[in-house]
C-alpha cells in the first residue's frame, strides 16, 4: 500500500509540475502579445501602485537575473523585474510587475505568512543543501539520529513551500485588486489575462509543494522498510 501511494505521488509531483510549466510558459507567451490598453510599462505600472499604496520607500529596478526573474526582497525593500516585465507593456508584463508589487503592499501591512516565509529561507537552504544526503548517509549506516536529523532538515523545504503556496496566492489577489482599485485594468478581457497569468505562476507554487512532499515520502518509505 505504501510503495504503490509514494509511485502515485512521485509520478503526479513530476505530471503537474511538467503541467504547471507548460501552462505558464503558454500563458506568459500568449499575454506578452497583447498591449495593455493603458500603455505603461511593467516598472511604471509596479511603481505607480507603490506610489498609490504610498510607499515611497520601495524602488523598483531591472533584474540581472533571465526571464520569470522577478522578485521583491524585503531586506533592501527593492522590487527587481526581469527585462520583459520591466520594459514590457503587455498584459503579461503588467500582471507580473503589480504581483511583485503585492509582496511589497504585504510586507507593509505586516502579513505574517510573508515574514515567516522570509524568516524560513535560511534554514529552507540549509535542509536544500545537506538535508537529503545526511538522511541517506543515516539510512546506509542504520543510524535513527542521523536519518531523523536528514528527514528534520528536508522537511524544511516542505515546510517552505507550503508557506509559500499562499504568499504567492494572496500577492495575486492583492496585484488585481489594486489594478482594478486603480483603473489600470480598463476592460474585463485585460483582467482576465492578467488572472490567467498569474494563476498559470501560482501552479508552479503548487508543483514544487506536490514534489518536495513527494520526495519526503520517498525518504520516509525507505525509513519505514528498513525498519520492517
Amino acid at each position: 500500500m505504501l510503495p504503490a501511494l509514494v509511485v502515485v505521488l512521485v509520478l503526479g509531483s513530476i505530471a503537474l509540475a511538467a503541467y504547471a510549466q507548460r501552462s505558464v510558459q503558454g500563458s506568459v507567451a500568449r499575454y506578452r502579445a497583447i498591449p495593455a490598453r493603458s500603455g505603461m510599462s511593467g516598472r511604471e505600472v509596479a511603481e505607480y501602485l507603490l506610489r498609490s499604496a504610498q510607499l515611497d520607500e520601495v524602488s523598483v529596478e531591472r533584474s540581472s537575473g533571465g526571464e520569470l526573474s522577478d522578485h521583491y526582497d524585503p531586506r533592501t525593500r527593492v522590487l527587481r523585474l526581469s527585462e520583459q516585465v520591466y520594459d514590457g507593456r503587455d498584459l503579461a508584463a503588467i500582471g507580473i510587475a503589480a504581483h511583485e508589487a503585492g509582496h511589497a503592499l504585504q510586507h507593509a501591512a505586516g502579513y505574517w505568512p510573508l515574514n515567516l516565509r522570509s524568516m524560513s529561507v535560511p534554514i529552507a537552504r540549509l535542509g536544500g543543501l545537506v538535508g537529503l544526503p545526511l538522511a541517506l548517509i543515516g539510512l546506509g549506516m542504520r543510524s535513527i539520529p542521523l536519518t531523523g536529523l536528514g528527514l528534520g532538515l528536508f522537511a524544511t523545504i516542505v515546510l517552505f513551500q507550503l508557506i509559500t503556496l499562499p504568499v504567492e496566492l494572496d500577492a495575486s489577489r492583492r496585484a488585481v485588486a489594486s489594478l482594478r482599485g486603480t483603473g489600470l485594468l480598463e476592460t474585463e478581457e485585460e483582467e482576465m489575462g492578467v488572472r490567467s497569468v498569474l494563476s498559470s505562476a501560482a501552479m508552479t507554487y503548487l508543483a514544487a509543494a506536490a514534489t518536495s512532499i513527494a520526495g519526503l515520502a520517498q525518504i520516509l518509505l525507505r525509513v519505514f522498510a528498513r525498519r520492517i
